[in-house]
């Protein structure tokens, strides 16, 4: 396989890192992975720079001279990296001031309370023969929250047991700092 040269990638970072301090991230499946809250911060950031593999990598020198940060979008390979970053830079975007409308767009989503987000419905009321839940359509904003809530907790230990263990883990930590 292909592996990109040491000193070609190297004189290419160094001519396109033309922002000090902004972190130097590599894509790569061996990366810790990408979280939504580390997204919020590269969005609130100077922006990164962001370096792609083809094939078999890079030369581990420049991951080390360069002090790149590997970071996996998730347990597969790709063919290179560019897809990844895509994927980290819509994530990012997404986040910017402006880019959906009303701020309040991003806050009640998947990861943003370490919960999954609750399900979504829209008219017509019935479709196919399946109804909006009536709580949705009460106009009881308390209970349509506590339904909502409900819902993420519901979806995230049914189809995400490794986010409900952190989530408890991080309320037992709370609560015995708290008490």
């Amino acid at each position: 396989g292909m592996v990109l040269r040491a000193d070609v990638l190297a004189a290419a970072i160094d001519a396109a890192d033309i922002v000090p301090n902004r972190p130097r991230l590599l894509m790569s499946p061996r990366g810790r992975p990408l979280t939504q809250a580390e997204v919020v911060g590269l969005a609130a950031g100077p922006g990164p720079l962001i370096v792609c593999g083809r094939f078999e990598g890079i030369d581990q020198r420049v991951i080390e001279a360069r002090g790149l940060e590997e970071v996996s979008i998730g347990d597969y390979v790709l063919s290179g990296g560019e897809i990844a970053a895509m994927v980290l830079i819509d994530a990012c975007v997404r986040l910017l001031p402006g880019v959906m409308g009303k701020q309040a767009s991003g806050t009640e989503e998947s990861f943003s309370e370490g919960l999954l987000e609750y399900p979504q419905y829209t008219r017509p009321q019935e479709f196919e023969g399946r109804q909006i839940p009536e709580i949705l359509i009460s106009g009881d904003h308390a209970k349509v929250a506590a339904w909502r809530q409900a819902q993420s907790e519901a979806l995230t230990q049914a189809r995400r047991p490794d986010l409900w263990s952190q989530k408890a883990r991080r309320q037992r930590t709370k609560n015995t700092t708290d008490g």
